[in-house]
């Protein structure tokens, strides 16, 4: 209801201001036949409908990409750690700093994805709407840190300078985590084939990211979101003057049995006209929510938790300090980003 109220309340005062034209001021011609406006509402309908269809599939997409990263960057740090403990090296001294030093890379790596994914794009619009208000209804980490705050305690200075000087900064990581295990195995601290499981690890992780980058980089088509918008429109501004003479109608009938309720049937028409409109400017407005699943919305993909929860998991995996492992992000109102 938060979303479509300001809608509700116009369409509510126009279908009042319809219904006291044609009713009490006599204003008959202010009417429209139903017939035509129920083909436009069937047409609008399913222009919603694949709109919100098209929305879903890349809301799902976006969900089974991140769930990959999770699951892969758990293999990673798995793998990485039991590696080091199955060879036999007599060069193993360092092996817990070296394990650390990738896992906090890959932590690295997701929070350069996630501020790449939240990024504001000259099509969306939450970004700006969020700041247009004096507070904030839910919480986005990415929109009151920046990456160069939240990444820098993952990288040495070298790393660092080096990832910033780039413009895609999570493909920059992966490359610099490819090179340090490849150095780890010429070094006869990896096995080779060790070293080929991690990097079929890594080309996971960067076909991930590129799969969310596509979706992040690719809005949903222009023509049929602005056509979908503008139809849904004409269909609400036109729906009042034609539902308004079958209720006078019914009203006519209705007043043979009950003169008195079939006189004033007609002011029926007020809400029944704004449950119709609220349906479809609902159906409307979830599509238009959906079409960008990284953006920041309530109803986004919570790309900053699940980030989290990955940072969490592999630094338990490690067993590094519980001191040292951040907290998960606080949800305000039970949104989760």
């Amino acid at each position: 209801m938060a979303w479509t109220k300001r809608e509700i309340i116009f369409f509510t005062i126009f279908s009042t201001i319809v219904t006291v034209l044609y009713e009490l001021l006599n204003l008959k011609w202010l009417q429209l036949p139903l017939a035509p406006i129920g083909l436009i509402g069937t047409a609008v309908a399913f222009m919603v409908g694949f709109q919100n269809n098209a929305a879903y599939d890349r809301i799902w997409e976006a969900r089974k990409i991140w769930g990959g990263i999770v699951n892969t960057s758990r293999s990673l740090i798995i793998t990485v750690k039991d590696s080091f403990y199955m060879h036999r090296s007599e060069a193993s001294k360092d092996e817990s700093e070296i394990i650390k030093v990738i896992t906090n890379r890959h932590i690295a790596w997701l929070t350069a994805l996630r501020y790449a994914l939240r990024a504001k794009k000259s099509w969306e619009g939450s970004y700006e709407d969020m700041h247009k208000r004096k507070t904030l209804s839910y919480n986005i980490p990415e929109y009151k840190t920046t990456l160069e705050e939240e990444m820098k305690p993952y990288l040495s200075e070298e790393e660092f300078e080096y990832v910033m000087s780039k413009d895609n900064k999570p493909n920059a990581i992966i490359n610099l985590q490819s090179k340090h295990l490849r150095r780890l195995t010429d070094e006869k601290r990896l096995w080779d084939f060790t070293l080929l499981n991690l990097q079929q690890m890594l080309k996971e992780l960067t076909e991930l990211q590129g799969k969310a980058e596509r979706i992040k980089n690719f809005p949903y088509p222009k023509q049929y979101g602005s056509i979908g918008y503008h139809f849904v429109h004409i269909f609400m501004w036109l729906l009042p003057m034609a539902i308004i003479p079958a209720f006078a109608g019914l009203g006519v009938e209705i007043a043979k049995v009950n003169p008195w309720f079939g006189t004033y049937f007609v002011w029926f028409n007020i809400p029944f006209t704004v449950i119709v409109i609220w349906v479809f400017n609902t159906m409307l407005r979830i599509g238009l929510a959906g079409e960008n699943p990284f953006e920041g919305s309530p109803n986004d993909v919570p790309i900053s938790n699940i980030a989290r929860g990955i940072t969490r998991d592999i630094l338990q995996i490690i067993e590094e300090d519980p001191e040292n492992i951040p907290p998960p992000f606080e949800n305000i109102n039970h949104i989760e980003m």
